[in-house]
């Protein structure tokens, strides 16, 4: 665990001058610190999840850490991550990295609140650097360094050099991504015990209108974000016939003029999603189908929802949430207090309330056990295609999964020449490929690095 107490005491020897007094004369963290100076009954040590021993006798050493050494990154720079910017700036951690790989639109600035009107069409994270920057004076010591890059761009080393990620994503595949890279980041040695220098805190945070949650995840310690994808519905899609022939609802009509009557009519033109032009002629193209079969309720806005598979945000739920995050971010690196153990759910659609309970460590998760998953087939009707249907439905969710046994690789997504000399096998019989009993090694995009799904098939006896 790289946090306050291996900072603490490299930090007090590069900077003998910061004591307790030159803080406070400074007051701009006087809060945070007299929160570290002072004695609690419920140091990080008397938690579920313990990182570390709190010392208040350390104060100034732990605070000069967060200042001087402590890498922080945020992934998203939309509305959670705006927020998470800010909090984190202002928390004292100084050595920031935000990643994200979106350009600002006119409907972000409702709720985005460093863009401006003139920022659009630029990179989030670029803006959201400069404007924190900006704000802060040119006497700050906070850096702030931009990437205007998808996550899974950065190698594996670029990760390596935080103590502490924070997620704003709103996009569950790169969350598993994240997810997938801190466990596999966090060694383990022959005996099953992690080595709390490669551990790297990750907090993951995500918002819905006026639900929101903020989870703990301490990699494979706690349970981790594959742990819970049950509880994530996949991503919404509707059966072709019945958007063509019985549409029932104002998404279905949205979902025709996009995927039929678009292509159709623009047969060369590839729809912008992000032109306003373009989507208003899928906005009349839908309200005119709507009004032939009977349906109400196509707007223009859930067009933009539809298409772009927007979800609904609101400014004061990104806000709460955040402010969980960097909290925890606090506890994590400081050891200052009990960290939630472990998912913390805020309910604003129906009052006011939250819920923290532990999600449990699932034991066949295919990121963070060591377990492998069993599945039973017919091998004389399952073929390889099949098998590779079933990883890629709502069971185990995975995106271009390969195939390989202990003797062979079955089937490979690349490189092409790769793919190509094992695609002959997606139509073979399981049981002229394998033999009952026998694990398969899966790997595909949503793992990071060495991990992979191991998976026993088992031939189904027949009567």
């Amino acid at each position: 665990m790289q946090a306050a107490t291996a900072g603490a005491s490299s930090a007090s020897t590069q900077s003998p001058a910061i004591t307790t007094a030159s803080i406070r004369a400074d007051r701009r963290h006087w809060d945070l610190l007299r929160v570290l100076e002072t004695p609690t009954a419920f140091p990080s040590e008397t938690s579920a999840v313990a990182l570390g021993e709190f010392d208040p006798e350390s104060a100034a050493e732990t605070l000069a850490f967060l200042q001087e050494e402590c890498q922080v990154l945020i992934i998203g720079a939309g509305g959670l991550g705006c927020e998470l910017l800010k909090n984190v700036v202002l928390s004292g951690f100084t050595k920031v990295h935000i990643i994200d790989m979106d350009t600002i639109d006119v409907s972000n600035l409702n709720r985005q609140f460093l863009f401006r009107e003139k920022d659009v069409g630029r990179p989030k994270a670029e803006v959201a650097a400069e404007f924190v920057r900006q704000r802060l004076g040119q006497s700050t010591t906070v850096e702030i360094t931009p990437h205007f890059k998808r996550v899974q761009d950065m190698d594996v080393s670029f990760y390596r050099q935080f103590h502490l990620i924070l997620s704003g994503l709103d996009n569950i595949e790169a969350r598993r991504y994240v997810n997938s890279l801190v466990v596999s980041l966090a060694e383990v040695d022959e005996d099953g015990n992690v080595d709390p220098s490669t551990i790297i805190p990750l907090l993951d945070g995500g918002t819905e209108g006026l639900r929101g949650q903020a989870r703990v995840i301490i990699p494979r310690i706690t349970s981790c974000f594959e742990c819970s994808l049950e509880a994530f519905p996949p991503a919404r899609s509707f059966p072709m016939c019945t958007i063509a022939e019985t549409p029932r609802q104002p998404a279905h009509c949205i979902a025709y003029a996009y995927m039929v009557q678009w292509p159709k009519a623009f047969p060369e033109t590839k729809l912008d999603k992000d032109s306003p032009e373009h989507m208003q002629w899928i906005f009349q193209a839908a309200k005119e189908r709507a009004e032939q079969y009977g349906i109400a309720g196509v707007t223009y806005s859930l067009t933009l929802g539809v298409v772009k598979n927007i979800i609904p945000a609101v400014a004061s739920t990104n806000a709460v949430v955040s402010a969980m995050c960097v909290n925890e971010a606090i506890k994590a690196m400081t050891y200052c207090s009990q960290l939630m153990n472990n998912y913390h759910m805020h309910m604003g659609a129906t009052g006011c309330y939250s819920h923290t309970f532990e999600y449990e460590k699932k034991p066949d998760c295919v990121v963070c056990s060591s377990q492998s998953k069993t599945l039973s087939l017919d091998a004389d009707s399952t073929t390889l295609q099949m098998l590779l249907d079933q990883l890629c439905g709502d069971a185990f969710r995975l995106l271009r999964p390969s195939i390989s046994s202990s003797n062979a690789n079955l089937f490979m997504q690349g490189p092409p020449a790769l793919r190509e000399a094992t695609s002959k096998n997606l139509d073979k019989k399981l049981s002229e490929l394998i033999r009952d009993g026998d694990v398969l090694t899966i790997t595909d995009a949503v793992f990071v690095g060495d991990l992979a799904l191991s998976l026993q098939i088992n031939f189904e006896k027949k009567a």
